[in-house]
């Protein structure tokens, strides 16, 4: 089970982003890396095409999954989830700081 999925809230831990929040957008599985937004952006320089005009643009670009934590709904605070099960059988991530379901 994996503790990070699409459309989670989540913190950064380090670099120069250290202490945002944002939605994941996207998980890249085979680089470990998620894609965070409105964190990480970086300038790019893009030349103009038929249909698209050219110039400076703002992109974000993924981190590393280790460098972003959960961020738990009820208690509002960074927490690595811990793997339960429901009364029906149901696999989810509890918070471990409060025990709510992620």
């Amino acid at each position: 089970m994996t503790t990070i999925k699409a459309k989670d809230t989540v913190v950064v831990l380090c670099g120069k982003d250290k202490g945002k929040r944002g939605e994941v957008r996207r998980i890249i599985a085979g680089k470990d890396r998620v894609l965070v937004a409105g964190v990480n952006m970086v300038t790019k320089h893009a030349r103009a095409a038929q249909n698209k005009p050219g110039g400076i643009q703002k992109k974000e670009m993924p981190l590393h999954i280790s460098n972003v934590a959960l961020v738990c709904p009820k208690c509002n605070k960074a927490a690595k989830p811990k793997a339960g099960r429901l009364q029906s059988g149901d696999r989810v991530r509890l918070c471990r700081k409060c025990g709510e379901t992620l």
